[in-house]
């Protein structure tokens, strides 16, 4: 019978071998980075690599080892490119972002926002700049961040993500489509209510009307009512308003009570959601490169090879400089069926060693990096 303690004990010793050659190979990659630094030479070298894991694993002998070995030198390789990258961080900036020491705004700045008045969005904008810009309310997403672009408004504010139902999914598919960007973030909570006409009683109403968030966040409420036909409309506050303009007691709108205010409808249920601390995130966009002094926040949006392994190599990069990684969501690409765009959010700032070590790796092996914001 095989003695376990000697086997532990040649395990023991391998394995120091091992740390002893890697580190012997990390004094290498120290050479082959500053050459690099010399001569502009790129980290990420893909030919090279895929030749040397091909090599690798024609030393094994056996199919299990093969696959093992390509995927050891993989994670060893993959280490030696963040330290190369550590070290070239100081050679490399981040270009095209202006880091600014406050949003600038006053009573003639244009400010527009997703939803009729009395929206949730409406809310937001006044919480975050105050009631004295001159609010836009536009019926769509895509109009808010055409306004944006072109200067029609100097900022705009959209949802992009609640706490119960998740990411908002238009908004990330149509904010690749323009060059604004994110440079603040607002959190509002989220209390729904079900509103009608005055004097409306629950065995009334027919159909509800409400934003798809809106029905989604209170989906138990209306489990209990089977009978009521639910129809998704442009927004919270825009089915308010249809309420009030159909003058028909059989119709009811799921909103905010502000909206049940603006439109005077009466509120028959308070706090519909099914999430007590229900919240919405939402983001103030611009189309100025810019970003507040001390923003903790930064949006990027990924774009990786369809092959295994490419995410993990990628968000490797924030593990490797220490960078916590808020959310991600993934949508669908255009035109390319089943292939996928990652939206990332990252703790730090801009001007952060760590930050600009880890974007320089995820620009040189990504197909596509793009920086949507820090906030």
């Amino acid at each position: 019978m095989v003695d376990l303690k000697e086997s532990r004990n040649k395990i023991d010793k391998i394995d120091s071998s091992i740390v002893e050659l890697f580190e012997e190979r990390m004094l290498v990659a120290n050479e082959v980075a500053e050459y690099k630094r010399g001569s502009g030479k790129a980290v990420f070298d893909p030919e090279r690599e895929n030749q040397k894991l091909d090599s690798l694993e024609d030393l094994a002998s056996t199919a299990f080892n093969k696959r093992a070995v390509r995927e050891l030198f993989s994670q060893i390789m993959s280490i030696s490119k963040k330290y190369q990258y550590d070290i070239l961080r100081n050679t490399d900036s981040i270009k095209g972002f202006e880091c600014v020491d406050k949003l600038e705004y006053d009573e003639n700045t244009r400010v527009c926002y997703f939803g009729s008045p009395g929206s949730y969005t409406q809310q937001a904008m006044e919480e975050f700049f105050g009631t004295n810009v001159i609010g836009i309310s536009n019926g769509t997403f895509k109009e808010v961040m055409e306004k944006v672009q072109s200067g029609e408004a100097d900022y705009g504010v959209l949802p992009i993500e609640n706490s119960s139902t998740g990411g908002i999914s238009t908004n990330y598919d149509i904010i690749i489509n323009y060059d604004n960007n994110i440079v603040g973030e607002h959190v509002v909570k989220i209390d729904q209510c079900l509103m009608a006409l005055p004097g409306t009683k629950m065995d009334e109403i027919k159909t509800i009307y409400s934003h798809e968030q809106g029905l989604k966040q209170c989906s138990q409420f209306l489990a209990n009512y089977p009978q009521i036909k639910q129809i998704e409309y442009a927004s919270t506050s825009d089915s308010a308003k249809k309420v009030s303009i159909d003058q028909d007691k059989t119709k009811a709108a799921i909103g905010s009570a502000r909206a049940a205010k603006e439109y005077g409808l009466e509120i028959i249920k308070e706090n519909i959601q099914q999430e007590t601390n229900n919240s919405t995130r939402f983001i103030v966009i611009s189309n100025k490169d810019i970003y507040k002094k001390g923003s903790n926040r930064i949006a990027l949006c990924i774009e990786v090879k369809h092959e295994s392994g490419s995410l993990y190599k990628i968000l490797s990069h924030f593990m490797f400089n220490d960078l916590n990684m808020l959310m991600i969501e993934s949508r669908p690409i255009t035109g390319q069926n089943w292939r996928y765009r990652f939206f990332v959010d990252i703790e730090g700032n801009l001007e952060d060693s760590g930050v600009k070590c880890a974007l320089r790796g995820i620009k040189e092996e990504a197909q596509h990096v793009r920086i949507l914001g820090n906030f």
